[in-house]
């Protein structure tokens, strides 16, 4: 690479950095940390192909200075759970929301699929959710209760079971990130293709409407959460297939490690969730209205935090 396109591919990079370690703009230790890693790599880069140039001697000097900004403010919060949450992890999502993108038009896309194959095949919607399954969830409709399968267990039973077993399917599609993106892109896939189907199975018997009034109640929630879960895979995979300035290796590394970033922030939005299907999902005679309220106030839920929030707290830091 040309040392002139060197610089332009990374000079916004640096010059964000620099003004971090002026304390121009407030950032968290371990945030300034990671973008320490990724100078050292672009000097490394520039000692092996640019010596003796300006553009060496100016990351040798930002180098030396992030070096000991960095170990002088080391300290960990007292709170830093609430630091995490709250501060660190809407600033460092910023930079994936195109990726996010992403893994919804995945997700969307593969849901149109299932409604699609669900409204023209009779035997896909068995294929997909199982015999078993779909016999119960006939079976409830036919006594006027469509939702009934969420009644059966315990409520504390319930909550624990769904909470864990999502947060196993958002680990799951975070893991499939390490065979690249394509492997992620396979579970989101799945997954969509099975709620278009589940969804089209409520519509063919006329009662979509009574139906999605209590399956988002907890899905919304649950469903977006997948989707983030899933741009922590992809944001894993594709750090192995476009590597830019770093060595595959470095690049997997930190991709695996801001993947499991956002893995982590998923976890209490799965507990919220798994609590509503637990304790409120079974209750199918509320009345819409409530039923709305719930359901949108997760949609903003969701959109705020992952979306509105970073971009709000973003401006303030500028």
């Amino acid at each position: 690479m040309r040392e002139a396109a060197f610089v332009k591919q990374n000079k916004e990079k640096w010059i964000a950095f620099e003004k971090a370690v002026h304390n121009k703009l407030q950032i968290n230790p371990d945030q300034l940390a990671d973008y320490y890693i990724q100078l050292t790599n672009d000097l490394a880069y520039a000692q092996t192909y640019y010596p003796g140039s300006k553009t060496l001697q100016y990351l040798n000097s930002l180098a030396s200075q992030a070096h000991q900004h960095i170990y002088k403010n080391k300290k960990e919060s007292k709170n830093r759970l609430v630091s995490f949450w709250k501060y660190e992890f809407p600033l460092f999502f910023i930079q994936y929301h195109r990726t996010l993108l992403y893994s919804f038009l995945i997700f969307v896309t593969a849901a149109a699929i299932g409604v699609i194959s669900a409204l023209n095949d009779d035997t896909f919607v068995r294929l997909i959710l199982g015999d078993a399954y779909v016999n119960e969830t006939l079976a409830n409709i036919e006594e006027g209760n469509p939702t009934a399968i969420y009644k059966s267990g315990s409520e504390i039973g319930t909550f624990l079971g769904i909470t864990i077993n999502n947060i196993r399917v958002a680990m799951l599609a975070y893991a499939f990130g390490v065979i690249t993106s394509l492997g992620t892109a396979y579970i989101l896939f799945f997954n969509g293709v099975m709620v278009g189907a589940f969804l089209t199975m409520f519509y063919n018997e006329g009662v979509l409407f009574e139906a999605s009034k209590n399956v988002w109640l907890h899905g919304t929630i649950e469903l977006s959460v997948i989707v983030i879960a899933g741009c922590a895979g992809l944001v894993m995979g594709n750090s192995i297939l476009f590597p830019k300035t770093y060595s595959r290796k470095v690049s997997f590394l930190k991709g695996a490690k801001d993947g499991l970033k956002i893995v982590i922030s998923t976890i209490p939005f799965f507990i919220i969730a798994g609590f509503i299907e637990g304790f409120i999902t079974r209750y199918n005679n509320m009345p819409v209205w409530l039923a709305m309220t719930i359901i949108f106030g997760s949609l903003a839920l969701i959109v705020f935090y992952y979306l509105i929030y970073p971009l709000q707290l973003n401006a303030r830091q500028n």
